[in-house]
């Protein structure tokens, strides 16, 4: 069990993340259970467990414990309402976000870019913004992307269980993803992700939702409506709003950029 050492800083954003040493000699982005964004922590569990089994590009991951007496000692941490486990995502240094480069001539993990755009679709991710994606630079002209922050699939971080029943259909709106897709040689490796997910075991989803610590107040009720709402999606969502984004984000996207 690894143990905080020193306290970095409060990162940006709404999510309450904080950068936090600990005793592996790793930095981690910790985000901590807050009223009013009650379902960030869970969202954020369920999304890092399903895109590891995935082999999406997402920083290695862990729920936490971070002992109260070392909460207390920090200001910005000391007045939060203090739950046992919090979520950890391991952090990258040297990276910049999709806001701070101006141009991107390579994506040297390219074919993993399919697969971060058919997840964000499954879970319905609309927050997959330029903020939201992380670029590490392997050369003067080429970035490994990784995808971050997954707080807000299912539509928000604070949904409601009748709100699982009735996730849009419809495209996102994400410049990111249209970025990724100018990236994706083919669309064969869209439609190849859906049959991926489809083959994802349905008591490995249950199992997933079933480990959300009792302390991050998901009910038994909305445990087993978010894993009726990814089984309904990949099924019978999923497919359609693929080819919805192919015929009119990546088809229109590829014939006005030919190779």
């Amino acid at each position: 069990m690894i143990e905080p050492i020193a306290y970095q800083k409060q990162l940006e954003g709404k999510s309450n993340a904080h950068l936090i040493s600990f005793s592996d000699g790793k930095d981690y982005v910790v985000k901590y259970f807050q009223q009013g964004f009650e379902k960030t922590l869970p969202n954020e569990w369920i999304s890092y467990c399903l895109a590891r089994y995935l082999g999406l590009p997402i920083p290695f991951a862990r729920i936490i414990d971070i002992p109260q007496s070392f909460s207390s000692q920090i200001p910005e941490l000391a007045a939060m309402n203090h739950t046992p486990h919090q979520f950890a995502l391991t952090y990258i240094p040297d990276c910049l976000d999709g806001h701070q480069v101006l141009r991107i001539p390579e994506i040297t993990n390219s074919n993993e870019l399919a697969s971060i755009i058919v997840f964000d679709y499954w879970l319905y991710n609309s927050d997959r913004t330029r903020k939201n994606i992380l670029l590490q630079g392997e050369s003067e002209n080429a970035f490994r992307l990784w995808a971050i922050d997954h707080a807000e699939v299912f539509g928000t971080y604070n949904w409601q269980q009748d709100e699982l029943e009735n996730l849009p259909t419809g495209l996102i709106k994400s410049a990111t993803h249209q970025i990724m897709a100018s990236f994706i040689p083919d669309e064969k490796q869209l439609f190849e992700q859906i049959n991926i997910i489809q083959t994802i075991p349905t008591f490995l989803i249950e199992e997933i939702v079933s480990m959300i610590p009792d302390e991050w107040m998901v009910s038994k009720e909305e445990k087993k409506a978010m894993v009726n709402s990814l089984l309904v999606r990949r099924k019978k969502i999923l497919p359609d709003l693929i080819q919805k984004f192919v015929d009119k984000i990546y088809r229109p996207m590829q014939n006005n950029n030919p190779s």
